[in-house]
């Protein structure tokens, strides 16, 4: 593969090496080469490459990292947005609304629709996704959401435990079960992940438990919906079973900041997901002063987050959460990587992967002070100038 140097980049936050929380380098140059960032330094020293691109005096940034999508599904819950917009509360029922049109729909059309998601958020410069399956609800289709999933990403993520399936309602510990056992023996091939939604309406401490410590024996890393409406007690569970990742910890204790703050544990925010359902936000404030990491997500999925725009989850994050811009956009990214325990996305650095996104502006703190504005101008993915989100090799 060809060389590139990109020079004249007025502000490079690299996540990495450099000034601040962002590790910002003014009139730098960036070379990439086989997919991997081969040298970062001052414009005026950048070495020959195969090929220039001259970034003009704009910032430039890692691609984001977004831990924590819900990417393949079928149908449509407009309807359910407008009604909570009119005043009806959220709970987490309507996802099984979702399970009966996902069930029904091809497996080439889920991977239309999720290819077509992702190239709307690679234009916003995400570039590293995670995908959970959990509109399925039984073993065949967890396994066709998997496969479909593991087309695009290396992060995929199991998470038959969303809800119980509408079918099993009355059954369960026999959901659980099978959860545990057969769905979770087809999933595992397909998927690096195991994710349970531990809440009122969905699994308690202990199936949750249960099925994480099954996803755990069959190879899997652990990840953990919690905390979304309740102090509900996942987050000190994710904690003691070594989760990499806590996600919404909307309602958090002083138990569970301290427990998150002495583990290696992320909290995973997804500010989208209060936008929509007119939840409290989390504050980060008790995060900051204890030194635990987090990091943001865009939970995209119909229901409670239909969005694929990491900067608009830094716009809220910054406005609504106590985040600096820098912490925002350093959590967004470098964050997103931590979460899922990646140490090659999320900064910009000698051997990382070389995705960079480059902005129509000339600081990286646009991001949050012009909010719903389309700033990415360019978006580099494994060193590859792209719009489009090509399909993993097989």
């Amino acid at each position: 593969m060809a060389s590139e140097v990109i020079v004249n980049i007025g502000v490079l936050a690299t996540m990495d090496d450099g000034e601040g929380l962002m590790g910002l380098r003014r009139d730098a140059a960036v070379v990439v080469e086989d997919g991997r960032v081969a040298w970062v330094g001052s414009s005026p020293q950048a070495p020959a490459a195969d090929a220039s691109f001259d970034a003009g005096g704009a910032a430039m940034i890692p691609g984001f990292v977004d831990s924590h999508t819900h990417a393949v599904f079928g149908g449509d819950r407009s309807a359910e947005f407008d009604a909570r917009m009119s005043g009806a509360p959220y709970t987490a029922g309507g996802i099984r609304s979702t399970v009966a049109a996902t069930r029904e729909a091809s497996t080439e059309g889920l991977a239309t629709r999720t290819r077509h998601l992702l190239e709307e958020a690679l234009r916003q410069g995400t570039t590293t996704a995670e995908i959970k399956s959990g509109y399925g609800l039984d073993v065949d289709t967890e396994r066709r959401l998997l496969e479909v999933a593991s087309r695009f990403t290396d992060e995929t993520t199991f998470l038959g435990a969303h809800v119980v399936a509408p079918e099993m309602r009355d059954r369960r510990g026999d959901y659980v079960d099978l959860v545990a056992g057969d769905m979770l023996a087809a999933a595992a091939p397909l998927a690096r992940w195991i994710d349970v939604f531990c809440e009122e309406g969905a699994f308690d401490v202990e199936e949750t438990r249960r099925i994480l410590t099954a996803g755990r024996e069959a190879g899997l890393g652990l990840r953990l919906h919690a905390n979304q409406l309740t102090m509900s007690g996942a987050a000190a569970l994710g904690v003691e079973m070594g989760a990499a990742s806590i996600d919404h910890c909307t309602f958090l204790s002083d138990e569970d900041v301290d427990a998150l703050a002495a583990s290696d544990t992320v909290a995973t925010f997804v500010p989208g997901a209060e936008f929509s359902t007119r939840q409290p936000y989390p504050r980060i404030d008790r995060l900051r002063d204890a030194g635990a990491t987090w990091a943001l997500a865009s939970d995209c999925n119909p229901g409670s987050s239909f969005t694929t725009s990491m900067p608009f989850c830094i716009a809220l994050a910054v406005r609504d959460m106590g985040m600096t811009p820098s912490e925002a956009i350093r959590a967004a990214t470098h964050g997103g990587a931590r979460a899922l325990r990646r140490s090659d996305v999320g900064r910009i650095a000698v051997g990382a992967r070389a995705d960079l996104a480059l902005l129509d502006a000339p600081d990286p703190v646009h991001l949050a002070y012009r909010p719903g504005v389309p700033l990415v101008s360019h978006v580099w993915r494994s060193g590859v100038r792209t719009r489009t989100w090509e399909p993993r090799a097989a």
